[in-house]
């Protein structure tokens, strides 16, 4: 299933909607430095001197630059019409309403074209892409608003054993501490899941096929820790034998031989 959330939120998400950019980045011909926009052709030589006819900070746009004259132009502002370069303010010298620039410029200097960074119709976020700081500030960047992700998964998580106790708790004779219980949590929580804690079942059968049952409504995947094995007080197996079905029993491995795969009925009306 899939979901609208905002951009703003979305890090850690799996992108369900490929995203393309509707306009350029930049917008327009911009410059990467405070300076003097200006004609190259104004500038055969360094000493020339112009007449600084307007101003354009970052968020304004100038007018046409008239031949003969600069612009003070500060970072990230729009490159007026007609100018062709970019002359850094250190290399320029102010002079009343005029300067005298001090360095021979070539054309596009210090100017960041238009959709040089990202093409309006450009795919910027392919389907799949787990988000993290940067896809989600590119997504930003294209005005992007809301993205379409897939729903978390939801997992359903419950230990089995009467000899297990949590941190905390005085520890009886023969007790352990719950420490699989932690792990598993902190993993799926770090794959962006959300959890559902059921706790610990005690060691009957009724016991674990109502926690399969309570599990089953309303989650996508159920994750047992205990009672798999083919002791007298294993329960987890034949529970979902009864609640379901076991597609797998028993890897070739140890530790850890007795792993089992299977499913469980959905309570009726559970979607």
């Amino acid at each position: 299933a899939t979901e609208s959330m905002a951009t703003y939120a979305a890090a850690g998400r799996v992108l369900a909607e490929g995203l393309c950019s509707a306009i350029d980045v930049p917008p327009l011909d911009n410059t990467s430095m405070d300076g003097y926009a200006l004609r190259c052709a104004d500038v055969r030589a360094a000493g020339a001197r112009l007449t600084v006819a307007q101003r354009i900070p970052a968020g304004s746009v100038g007018h046409l630059l008239a031949p003969g004259t600069a612009a003070r132009i500060f970072t990230g502002a729009p490159v007026p019409a007609g100018a062709d370069a970019v002359v850094m303010q250190e290399l320029c010298a102010v002079e009343g309403d005029s300067i005298v620039v001090n360095h021979v410029p070539h054309d596009g200097e210090w100017i960041r074209r238009r959709g040089e960074d990202i093409a309006a119709g450009a795919e910027v976020l392919a389907t799949g892409t787990r988000l993290d700081a940067a896809h989600v500030g590119v997504a930003a960047s294209v005005g992007a608003a809301r993205l379409t992700v897939f729903r978390r998964l939801r997992v359903a998580l419950f230990s089995t054993g009467d000899e297990l106790a949590m941190p905390g708790e005085p520890l009886k004779p023969g007790g352990i501490y719950n420490s699989n219980r932690y792990t598993l949590r902190a993993l799926l929580e770090g794959l962006g899941c959300e959890v559902a804690d059921l706790g610990i079942v005690p060691d009957t059968r009724e016991a674990t096929r109502a926690a399969l049952r309570e599990a089953a409504a309303g989650n996508d995947l159920i994750l047992t820790s205990g009672g798999v094995s083919v002791g007298e007080e294993d329960h987890v197996k034949p529970a979902v034998e009864a609640e379901g079905s076991l597609d797998l029993w028993k890897i070739a491995i140890k530790p850890g031989k007795p792993l089992a795969f299977g499913s469980v009925r959905r309570p009726a009306g559970d979607g």
